[in-house]
This record gives structure tokens, C-alpha cells and sequence, in this order.
């Protein structure tokens, strides 16, 4: 669904500046009224997602799986060194890909949070992604407790942070 956006011009604006904002209302407004029938005009002879077949529509292809990211901080509240890339490696070699042999993904990230001590921390991070059948999510649940907990013995962190949902994949 597209955005609206409310335009204004300001009162006592009648001269140049006040046709000038008024023209460039009308224009982003032209824009966002024609922009999505031009939009299906450049992909092709294809029609519109709307006017398909609704049996297309009831296509689910993959089966349910459950996405966990782990969210990792590399600074230590305690003051030590903060963790490097050598040894955020040799703990997914150790305390993950033990618990979760088939795959995992890792993305680079600099994150912000306020700490135990109400301050605004900013630090390199990393984000682990695991997927796995969603059959399995007990078992999971604690093995990912437990890379959380070894995490935070090791590098004295105050938390791991975790965000999981459901989805479906095809591989």
C-alpha cells in the first residue's frame, strides 16, 4: 500500500515561493497516483499479481522452518579487549556448528543498546542466522540456549540478544 503524504504551503505564501511548493506538491503527488500502473506497464506481458488466477495464489512452496537470529556485541562491560574476528570465529567453530552442523550464516553489523548503567553503547557486532525445521524447535530452543550462555561466560557480556519467527524455505 502506498504512502500518502500531506503537503502543505505555508500561510502568506502567494508569491513565487508559494506557486513553487504548490507545483511541487502536485508533481510528487502526479508521481505517487500514476507510479504503479507504469510500474506493471515495464515488466513485461505479464499481467498484474491482482488478475492472476487465484489456484497461483494458494502456491506455498517449502515447508515450515523456524529463522533464530543471535545478535552478538563485541565490546566488554567489563573493560577487556573487545572480541576479535579470530575468536568470534573459533566460538561458531566450538559452540555452534556442534549444535547445528547443516548451515548457519553470519553478516558483520555495528549495533546500539543502553546498558545496564542507563549509557547509549555503540559497538561492532555480529548477527548469526540459523534455520531449521520447525519439528524441531525444542530440541533447537536449548542449544541455542546454550550458545547464548557461552557466549556471555566467555566474553562477559551482559546479554546475547535473539529474535526468532516462523517462515517456510525450499532448498
Amino acid at each position: 500500500m502506498p504512502r500518502i503524504h500531506r503537503f502543505t504551503v505555508p500561510r502568506g505564501r502567494t508569491g513565487p515561493q508559494g506557486r513553487t511548493a504548490l507545483t511541487t506538491a502536485a508533481v510528487a503527488l502526479a508521481v505517487l497516483a500514476v507510479g504503479t500502473p507504469v510500474a506493471y506497464a515495464t515488466l513485461g506481458d505479464e499481467a498484474p499479481a491482482a488478475s492472476r488466477s487465484t489456484a497461483s495464489a494458494h502456491v506455498t512452496r517449502g515447508k515450515a522452518y523456524i529463522e533464530t537470529r543471535l545478535l552478538f556485541g563485541t565490546e566488554r562491560p567489563d573493560g577487556g579487549p573487545d572480541v576479535t574476528d579470530r575468536q568470534f570465529l573459533a566460538f561458531i567453530d566450538e559452540e555452534v556448528t556442534p549444535r547445528f552442523p547443516n548451515g548457519l550464516t553470519i553478516q558483520d553489523g555495528r549495533g546500539q543498546w543502553r546498558d545496564s548503567n542507563g549509557v547509549i553503547e555503540r559497538e561492532r557486532s555480529y548477527e548469526l542466522t540459523l534455520l531449521y525445521p520447525a519439528s524441531e524447535a525444542r530440541v533447537r530452543d536449548a542449544r541455542i540456549e546454550r550458545i547464548r550462555d557461552a557466549y556471555e561466560k566467555a566474553y562477559a557480556q551482559d546479554s546475547v540478544a535473539r529474535i526468532e519467527e516462523r517462515t517456510t524455505a525450499d532448498f
